[in-house]
């Protein structure tokens, strides 16, 4: 009889025995007893993010996400994740794309016409073994999904180099294969901080969970950029698993599963004897087809409310009021811009935002608020007399999105980021509306006046056009 597999097609487990039991009747109870805390959601997701620790420390994290997928009719499951030693040595991402991936509880086929299919779609993918042996980082997932998904295919990716040109690449390729072969979870597997204290672990996690969330890549790098210059003790990486991270925000974009939801979040410091002065970060996330929850104009008077509280308390006490949010909208990873007018002459009075969302909603607009009133250099700080007569309006911004051509830009509709080199600048949507000015206009204006570039910049081919909308509400 002819072995389903020959022995060259099929991965050893590396990591058996160390990062989970190697006793088949131990792991498949330690796996279910996970797997029974967690809770179970009424989504079906496209994509899941799982830590790869070992099981007594991320196993309970990991059972969050996977409990999400049992009981969903998937053909096949891709598992993008990377090699702690070489993924800064390649680009692109190496697929196994034939066999299978033996763990204590079995072999885990190989779905080799879908991994055929992304090597065929682009050169992005190409097939290598070697970068899959001794790590761990996709292997740990694979029991998990025989447990929840058993008998479904695995097609196992270890992405390369974590650059957003890169994740572009793969993020792109991986959504055209996905046209042709519906019913496919993706797994992404990534650890969050390594290293800190427990107290900053929950800090820097919760900024790049909110980075994540928001399904804006810049935001994720600058929040990366700012974490690792800020001087966090013993913080290593602010996620180990960076490059599948930003595939699966864009590919989340690219198939329209935007509905991102925090499953579980929790560190080493948390099981029994975890060591709280040193700890790794874990959080489990699915990713659903459909759009997150719209802001209601409930919403909208709710936050327009809280603005002027903001600025009531702060230029009154120098404190910020207290907020209890009322729905999951307010409670959304959003990037905001806070524009204060006189009421009298709508003459601008201050207006500041983040461009890259990093905090819930309904705290970027105190900070924002705040900072429009004190801290745009335009103008000395408001003072609390000022308040009655000042107009407040604010804009709520999407994820930032790459264009390949300047006639992507349209006026009256998006507002455009321009970076090239070090420089960047950027305009709201509503700016050349208001300023009776063309796309060239538009665009030339922003490179000289905000960016400090020629005029002409957004016509070279090394400069970067990002658009991106706003939802715009005023008293």
């Amino acid at each position: 009889m002819t072995p389903l597999h020959t022995a060259d097609d099929v991965r050893l487990p590396a990591v058996a025995g160390a990062f989970y039991p190697d006793d088949p009747v131990m792991l498949a109870r330690l796996i279910d007893d996970y797997l029974a805390a967690a809770p179970r959601l009424d989504a079906e997701p496209s994509i899941l993010i799982a830590p790869h620790a070992g099981y007594v420390y991320s196993g309970p994290v990991a059972a969050y996400s996977f409990k999400q997928a049992i009981d969903h009719d998937y053909a096949r499951v891709v598992i993008l994740g990377f090699n702690h030693n070489r993924s800064y040595s390649f680009d692109g991402a190496a697929v196994w794309a034939a066999g299978a991936w033996r763990t204590p509880l079995g072999d885990a086929p190989v779905d080799r016409d879908f991994a055929q299919a992304l090597i065929d779609e682009a050169d992005v993918f190409f097939a290598d073994r070697s970068l899959h042996l001794d790590e761990h980082s996709l292997e740990v997932e694979v029991p998990f999904i025989q447990r929840v998904l058993p008998g479904v295919p695995i097609v196992p990716v270890s992405v390369g180099r974590p650059s957003l040109d890169n994740a572009r690449a793969i993020a792109e390729a991986v959504a055209r294969v996905l046209q042709a072969h519906p019913k496919t979870l993706v797994v992404v597997s990534t650890d969050l901080s390594h290293y800190p204290s427990y107290a900053d672990a929950r800090r820097v996690d919760r900024s790049s969970l909110h980075a994540l969330m928001s399904l804006d890549v810049l935001a994720l790098e600058a929040w990366e950029e700012e974490a690792m210059t800020g001087r966090t003790p013993n913080l290593h990486t602010t996620m180990c698993g960076k490059g599948p991270v930003f595939v699966a925000m864009l590919l989340a974009r690219a198939i329209g599963a935007e509905d991102v939801r925090l499953l579980h979040y929790a560190n080493s410091g948390d099981v029994p004897h975890g060591d709280q002065r040193r700890v790794v970060g874990y959080a489990a996330l699915e990713f659903v087809k459909g759009r997150p929850p719209a802001l209601t104009d409930a919403d909208k008077t709710t936050l327009l409310k809280l603005a002027r509280q903001t600025l009531d308390s702060f230029l009154r006490t120098g404190q910020l009021p207290e907020f209890a949010p009322t729905s999951a909208a307010q409670q959304l990873p959003r990037a905001t811009f806070v524009t204060l007018r006189r009421r009298d002459s709508g003459a601008l009075r201050g207006c500041r935002g983040e461009v890259f969302a990093r905090y819930p909603l309904w705290e970027s607009v105190q900070r924002v608020s705040v900072l429009s009133a004190t801290d745009d250099p335009r103008f000395r700080p408001m003072s609390f007399a000022e308040l009655a007569d000042v107009h407040i309006e604010i804009s709520v911004l999407t994820p930032l999105r790459l264009t390949h051509s300047p006639d992507e830009v349209q006026v009256g509709r998006h507002g455009v980021m321009v970076r090239q080199g070090g420089r960047s600048g950027l305009f709201l949507p509503q700016v050349p509306t208001e300023q009776g000015w063309d796309r060239d206009e538009y665009l030339s204006t922003l490179c000289w006046m905000k960016a400090g570039l020629p005029a002409d910049a957004w016509r070279r081919p090394d400069t970067q056009l990002y658009v991106f909308e706003a939802e715009v509400f005023e008293e």
